[in-house]
């Protein structure tokens, strides 16, 4: 059978999306994109096309128009309701109509829809859009094109009108009929050090000597196999600054784009706290959908999710502080609970842990989050231990903001730190859960590791929380600043502070400047970070602050076009449409009046074939109508106990029995929990709860060692063999896996810790032993804090 010519779908019906091109400039660390989607209709009848795309959730989309066979529209940016009418009836009057929306129930899933592309018309769609970059733990400006749009779990009951529910094809990525250009401008008065991505670039062209400016483009051929990545590194650490924008005066008096508005960003100098906290109680939310069966990502031997999901939970469970609470849970359709309630971390519970971790597959079948987040909320609540989630997920579910919502009423009981698994995770969702509760987000892809992420997130988590922050202006009488941005009420070390204001009243001359004070408060000691800037505005065309103040406050208010409460919409659709950028509650809409002619017959319907990633799973691009599925554990707290309180510290009398009904369960196939032979996870495996290490045959098979040497070389007789034992585990962690120390240090603490209780005075002879045994470099003065 010969395949017709052209670009067809995988229907052999031609596919009217040609292209996609993306010019980026990105200025310090804010972001502007322009991207064009080239449509051409190569048939024979009028066509209406629809394409769904992702785009990051802290998009501020401002802009979209049509350039129909040379002439310009531009769209107007209307209540989502109005929009559609005013598409449905141009399109039924023969006009052209184009409509681009946010999807009322994801802020990261876009369509576009191309109405009465007539036989033979060209068109270029463009829209445009800003957003703050993220600051990566080493320093670097995190740039992300989404390219993959997993397919998302459709719960029954779903609105048939979502974006997510289109049944758009899906083709092998060898077949996707159109193509991805970008080309990137980068500067920096601090000057760029280098560009990474995992995507192929061209060679990277320095305008200068001094490397304030840069462009680099996509290598040709990139097949959307995966999101695309930039990775910026600036030449100096990035410092505290205030840039003012021009508003634009012939606005309404009320209107957030009349005044000058104000972007603030902050990197607090908050020190380490010595020792961390070791009170707390940690929740493991943990994906075990069917989708997490799948790797990482397409590089060849990448590794399976799951795996990488139980090789984070081992590194966890073993750096968890002697004294907290903690529990796993694991959810697909149904849920799964390691306890029926939280458990006190002992070598027991750690253990009966790992063994069920050792168990664990990607067997619950689809992505239904909502259900476990509230059976971990109604669990009880143990004075003195706040609660600390943190949620695992590839992120493909639909209803992100009833979790966004549920997670947001219970933020005063507990911080949300939340990661996106493999290319195509919600940002939406893992990002909108970490925000709301006070927490941190990340994403994992590439050749990343879940693991060090993870275990940075938990270290911030054991830091004492920063309190009584207020941010404060001293500015010339007769300018005041009114904050746009939420108040902040959680900031961590090593963390970007970034807050909007707005500057009402009259502008001083040139010279006058102002400034603004962060104040908090650290372990009783009081805080300030102080910033002086220049108050003359500077202008914008693109009005990029003014955008981002907007986007700002619209993700604080809207909950999508269902959750929204009634006041909440009436902001969000004013702050939306005044400043242009786009909500769940409205939709840029254009229309090409001047084409008068009639359509004959119904328009014929294309939609834009996306790419499926191998190893993903077709039945989760289907909607599930069935019902909800029961979960498997739903574990209520008995009535006599306290729930969750209201209040992060709250104290309560109180008291759990000390009776602990976990007895231990030693299975010796724990420790064949090893990926590959990966002697680091072999030698973590075998840590116990209390930090210690035993000696015996399978520490010195870890260890690379045989047991009769590792005893021959032993310096004192008579002492305990564990503080033997775990003094050369901390050596050899130093010696062999420095280059993992982000994922070790936690539990290398807790070591240290416990060789300086039990060791005493003899800890320095042990040290100077193992130093010689194992021919280590390192300074014994890690011993030390």
């Amino acid at each position: 059978m010969v395949r017709p010519c052209g670009l067809l779908t995988h229907q052999e019906e031609p596919v009217p999306l040609k292209s996609i091109s993306v010019t980026l400039s990105i200025c310090e660390f804010v972001a502007g994109v322009s991207a064009t989607l080239n449509y051409e209709n190569e048939e024979k009848v009028p066509l209406e096309a629809f394409f769904v795309f992702p785009m990051d959730e802290d998009s501020a989309v401002y802009s979209f128009e049509a350039v129909v066979d040379g002439k310009k529209i531009m769209a107007e940016l209307q209540d989502k309701m109005k929009a559609h009418t005013n598409y449905e009836n141009a399109i039924s009057q023969g006009h052209q109509a184009f409509l681009l929306e946010e999807d009322m129930s994801s802020r990261d899933v876009f369509c576009c829809n191309v109405g009465n592309l007539h036989p033979g018309s060209k068109v270029a769609l463009t829209l445009k859009y800003v957003q703050e970059l993220p600051l990566e733990a080493d320093g670097a400006l995190r740039y992300v094109l989404p390219a993959i749009l997993n397919p998302r779990y459709c719960l029954s009951g779903w609105p048939e009108n979502s974006c997510l529910n289109m049944k758009t094809p899906v083709v092998p990525l060898e077949d996707l009929p159109y193509t991805l250009s970008l080309v990137a401008t980068i500067s920096s008065q601090h000057g760029i050090e280098r560009i990474q991505s995992d995507c192929p670039l061209s060679p990277i062209e320095y305008q200068g000597d001094d490397k304030t400016s840069a462009q680099v483009s996509l290598a040709d051929g990139h097949k959307f196999d995966r999101d695309v990545e930039l990775l910026i590194y600036y030449s100096e650490v990035h410092t505290p600054s205030v840039a003012v924008e021009m508003g634009t005066p012939e606005t309404k008096p009320d209107c957030l784009m009349g005044d000058p508005s104000a972007m603030v960003s902050f990197y607090p100098n908050i020190p380490e706290a010595q020792p961390p906290t070791t009170c707390g109680e940690f929740v493991f939310l943990m994906d075990r959908s069917g989708s997490m069966q799948g790797p990482m990502s397409k590089q060849d031997k990448s590794q399976l999710r799951i795996e990488a999901a139980k090789e984070t939970l081992i590194l966890l469970l073993k750096s968890l502080p002697i004294g907290c609470y903690f529990n796993i849970y694991g959810f697909g359709s149904s849920y799964e609970a390691f306890f029926p309630n939280s458990v006190n971390y002992s070598q027991h519970t750690m253990e009966e842990a790992l063994r069920r971790v050792k168990l664990m597959q990607a067997d619950l079948g689809g992505t239904e989050i909502l259900t476990p987040l509230q059976a971990i909320y109604r669990g009880t609540s143990i004075p003195g231990h706040p609660l600390q989630l943190f949620v695992f997920t590839d992120g493909e579910v639909t209803d992100t903001f009833s979790v966004i919502k549920e997670v947001r009423s219970n933020s005063l009981k507990h911080r949300c730190f939340s990661f996106g698994i493999g290319e195509g995770a919600s940002t939406s969702l893992i990002k909108g859960i970490a925000r709301v509760a006070g927490g941190t987000s990340e994403f994992i892809t590439g050749k990343e590791r879940i693991q060090s992420k993870a275990l940075r997130a938990l270290k911030r988590s054991l830091q004492p929380v920063v309190e009584d922050v207020s941010l404060s202006w001293d500015l010339p009488q007769g300018l005041s600043a009114k904050m746009l941005s939420p108040e902040q009420t959680v900031i961590f070390r090593g963390q970007r502070l970034i807050v909007y204001a707005q500057l009402t009243g009259m502008i001083p001359p040139a010279e006058a400047t102002g400034e603004v004070c962060l104040k908090y408060t650290f372990q009783g000691k009081s805080f300030e970070n102080n910033v002086t800037f220049p108050l003359q505005p500077q202008l914008d065309a693109n009005f990029t602050i003014h955008r981002l103040a907007a986007k700002s406050f619209l993700q604080t208010k809207d909950m999508g076009f269902r959750e929204t409460p009634a006041n909440d919409k009436k902001d969000v659709l004013k702050v939306s449409i005044e400043c242009g950028v786009i909500s769940s509650h409205t939709a840029f809409v254009a229309i090409n009046k001047d084409l008068n002619k009639p359509v004959q017959g119904p328009l014929a319907h294309r939609d834009i074939p996306r790419p499926i990633l191998c190893g993903a799973f077709p039945v989760l691009s289907r909607c599930h109508q069935g019902a909800h599925s029961k979960t498997s554990s739903s574990y209520r707290p008995p009535a006599s106990r306290p729930t969750r309180s209201t209040s992060y510290y709250s104290r309560m009398s109180y008291q759990r029995n000390g009776h602990d009904p976990y007895k231990p369960m030693i299975n010796k196939g724990l420790y064949s929990l090893v990926f590959g032979n990966n002697h680091l996870v072999q030698l973590i495996s075998l840590q116990k709860a209390d930090g210690s290490w035993d000696l015996n045959e399978s520490l010195a098979m870890a260890l690379g060692m045989s047991l009769e040497d590792i005893l021959a070389a032993l310096p004192v007789k008579n002492v305990d063999s564990s503080s033997w034992a775990t003094v050369l585990a901390v050596l050899w962690l130093h010696t062999n896996g420095k280059d993992s120390m982000c994922e070790w240090e936690l539990l290398e603490r807790k070591a240290v810790a416990w060789i300086r209780f039990h060791a005493g005075s003899i800890m320095h002879v042990l040290v100077k032993a193992a130093v010689a045994l194992l021919k280590s470099t390192v300074d014994p003065a890690i011993f030390t804090f």
